[in-house]
């Protein structure tokens, strides 16, 4: 059970350091795009499409270190009330259902990049990229956050993590 818990902890720090890269990236090519076209007055022809879909892969990579770290808005005025059992239950049960949105996400995003692929999809653009290399980072990055959601639910089912992260003494 450790070594699942550290693998899937180890594999969304990776998703963050993979969204962090995407992101260092797009802040370069728009500082590219700017001095290509306003200092040089050349035309800019793939950073636009280089930026926009280096920024969708980084909120997909990103989702499963946001989750790792609890970095996702969490309202907790009902937990706060609940008791430790209550807590627990409606933990498990939130992670349960965001399991399975992540889950049919994953797929259907899936069969969208299968899709892609096999058809020999690209952008209909001048640079003309094949667009499976960006739809992969949907399954990926959400089958990743549906991992992270399993490795959730066994710590809390476990008692190695608290539910909210709230301990016993916190409530209203």
């Amino acid at each position: 059970m450790t070594v699942f818990l550290e693998s899937v902890r180890r594999l969304s720090r990776l998703s963050g350091v993979v969204a962090a890269v995407l992101l260092i990236a797009a802040v370069l090519v728009v500082s590219h795009l700017v001095f290509v076209r306003y200092v040089l007055g050349a035309s800019a022809i793939w950073q636009h499409e280089f930026v926009t879909f280096s920024l969708i892969g980084a909120t997909f990579f990103g989702g499963p270190y946001l989750l790792l770290n609890h970095g996702h808005v969490n309202v907790d005025l009902l937990p706060m009330y609940l008791g430790r059992r209550g807590r627990l239950a409606l933990a498990v049960l939130a992670s349960v259902v965001s399991l399975a949105f992540c889950a049919v996400i994953a797929w259907t995003g899936f069969v969208w990049w299968a899709e892609a692929w096999s058809n020999g999809w690209r952008a209909e653009t001048v640079w003309s990229p094949p667009l499976w290399i960006p739809y992969l980072a949907m399954p990926i990055g959400v089958g990743l956050m549906a991992l992270q959601y399993v490795a959730d639910i066994l710590a809390l089912v476990t008692g190695r993590a608290t539910p909210f992260g709230l301990r016993e003494g916190d409530a209203l």
